[in-house]
């Protein structure tokens, strides 16, 4: 039987450091990714992929933040993840087209615009912390807080105020047994971009809420849930490492969920980067997976490349 494999792209499988966003760095970006990513099609697996969309979502704010003074309603957070699912993934259909015309490769690529359904008495509804949209004054956040009831907080980096929402743990994927009927017939499926679209269910009603799930925890819940032999996380870097840019650096090339657990508590891996990508591999491998593979997507081509968490 073919392996089945869930890939999550990271940010710079579309956005690279220093690149402005534009359509023809994307479509490039993409391209390059969805050429790594044929050595697993061409292994003969099945493939599922999830992807990030933390730069575009923050420009489709932008757009309709600017949208505001011409009369046209900003829209809500959900619809802004939607929205960029939609259009994320359009270009990685497009970039697997061409990939696998060039390779002789046939295979259906689809899209799934997946809502993730989340817990509205999560935690982090309490304390949003995930910055999303575009800066402004510390007036400015304030008059909007004032108007609309979001939290703004100031950059770190001192860059302005940014908008703050949750990011709550999702538990339950719509339309999974789709993604891996769809899957395990051959199909390439793409699913939970972005993390998918935060809704929360009650009885006979769903509704969205403003909330940024994290992709990499959306990709291991859907790894889980159709029963991935492998998890791969795609990244800017080819292994995980301790001492990050440090004289006594090292990369790590396979580590069991307890070594893992023991490096976080050490605080070896850094929030917002590393950090969240290991606890999703954690969770993948705790839940019945093989291993998970943190690499860069250009390593691809090697079946031993990456960190590996294992059992």
């Amino acid at each position: 039987m073919k392996k089945l494999a869930v890939v999550a792209f990271g940010g710079n499988a579309l956005l690279r450091s220093g690149q402005k966003g534009t359509y023809k760095e994307q479509i490039e970006n993409v391209e390059q990714t969805c050429d790594s990513l044929c050595n697993l099609l061409k292994r003969n697996y099945n493939v599922v992929i999830g992807h990030g969309n933390g730069p575009q979502v923050g420009n489709v704010m932008l757009q309709h933040e600017a949208g505001k003074l011409a009369g046209v309603e900003a829209m809500p957070m959900d619809f802004c993840v939607a929205e960029t699912q939609g259009s994320i993934a359009y270009m990685i259909e497009m970039g697997l087209r061409n990939v696998m015309a060039r390779n002789d490769i046939q295979r259906n690529v689809v899209t799934i615009i997946t809502q993730v359904a989340v817990n509205k008495l999560d935690p982090m509804f309490q304390n949003p912390t995930k910055p999303v949209g575009p800066y402004y004054t510390k007036e400015d956040a304030e008059r909007l807080s004032a108007e609309t009831g979001a939290k703004y907080k100031e950059d770190p980096k001192g860059n302005g105020w940014r908008k703050v929402v949750a990011s709550p743990r999702p538990t339950r994927i719509n339309n999974i047994k789709i993604v891996k009927q769809l899957a395990t017939q051959g199909n390439i499926v793409v699913t939970v971009g972005g993390g998918g679209i935060p809704v929360v269910e009650e009885s006979d009603h769903v509704t969205g809420v403003e909330a940024v799930i994290d992709k990499d925890l959306a990709s291991a819940l859907c790894a889980i849930e159709i029963g991935a032999d492998e998890f791969y996380i795609l990244t800017d870097v080819p292994k995980v490492y301790i001492n990050f840019r440090k004289e006594n650096e090292q990369a790590l090339d396979t580590i069991t969920i307890d070594e893992a657990k023991r490096y976080l508590d050490e605080g070896q891996f850094a929030e917002g980067s590393m950090a969240p990508k290991v606890r999703a591999a954690i969770m993948f491998v705790e839940n019945g997976g093989k291993e998970c593979i943190i690499t860069e997507a250009g390593q691809l081509n090697n079946p031993h490349c990456g960190t590996r968490i294992v059992r």
